[in-house]
């Protein structure tokens, strides 16, 4: 059996990152993380005549260079798993329509690049793939408008809101490789808390986080000083702080090597964003481009 306790499935085999590519808009190309990036662009249209456009081309691009920097042509790459924050995941499906590479439009609204990968190793590891790409895009202006409120109406944003990552990731997961290596996966479950304040996304989340790093640790037998880092997607400052409250209560304390990607992509207090980022190209970005 390869699956593990209640929630995690160890792989038999080697699972390389291949290589990783991101693009990033501009408020991202004024943050810490800047020099991390593959592209930085200057505004948000990148030429195009609407923010939808734009997120279809930035995927585009981003596959496309992830794929052109493993030295992989398109014909060796097995399968394709890419999603976004928009209905029927249409800056994907749009943006990669020209790939001539089977594709699996998936939805994890945040956890997307996850489940990407997540999704990808249990083919590569079962023997139905050699190459995958996994990408996942996300755009402010396109994902305020179809979640909070049109940007043109000004609304005030309260001290718990999060700005959504304009942005694209992707990486290239093989057999072959010299890592890093996908090892295990440990699948979240749906937690709900009750929280109905849609600009608190972190409380919202960080249970859904905790019970998944919980489950990690008990599955595997491991405690949270077994590594380096341990990283949620985009809980923000708010959702951070609960997560290790929450983490504390359960016996586990991540404090001293925990962090969180809304957390790292932004300056908040320079650049305003509150209580940090969110979005799919949250945790692509941000975790990749410090440790690969």
């Amino acid at each position: 059996m390869k699956k593990v306790g209640n929630q995690t499935i160890m792989f038999d085999n080697s699972i390389s990152i291949l290589e990783t590519a991101s693009i990033v808009g501009p408020k991202e190309s004024n943050g810490p993380l800047a020099k991390y990036f593959d592209k930085c662009l200057e505004d948000e249209f990148w030429g195009e005549d609407s923010w939808e456009k734009a997120e279809s081309k930035i995927i585009k691009e981003t596959v496309n260079l992830s794929i052109t920097k493993s030295n992989l042509s398109a014909d060796a790459i097995d399968y394709c798993f890419a999603g976004d924050l928009l209905n029927q995941c249409i800056s994907s499906s749009f943006g990669l329509r020209d790939l001539p590479i089977p594709f699996f439009g998936i939805f994890g609204a945040c956890s997307t690049f996850v489940e990407a990968l997540s999704l990808g190793s249990v083919f590569i590891d079962g023997g139905a793939a050699t190459n995958i790409i996994c990408a996942a895009s996300s755009h402010f202006c396109s994902a305020e408008k179809q979640f909070r409120f049109p940007l043109e109406l000004g609304n005030q944003r309260p001290p718990t809101s999060q700005w959504t990552v304009t942005g694209s990731g992707s990486a290239v997961i093989s057999t072959n490789g010299n890592g890093p290596f996908i090892t295990s996966i440990t699948t979240g479950q749906i937690i709900d808390m009750g929280i109905k304040d849609a600009n608190n996304m972190g409380a919202a989340m960080a249970p859904a986080f905790v019970n998944t790093l919980v489950s990690h640790f008990k599955d595997t037998g491991r405690a949270p000083n077994y590594y380096d880092g341990i990283f949620s997607g985009d809980l923000g400052c708010i959702g951070k702080e609960i997560s290790v409250e929450m983490a504390l209560a359960e016996g586990y304390d991540i404090k001293n090597n925990y962090n969180d990607c809304g957390v790292l992509i932004f300056d908040k207090e320079k650049q305003d964003t509150h209580s940090g980022g969110s979005g799919c190209a949250c945790l692509r970005n941000s975790i990749f481009r410090l440790f690969i």
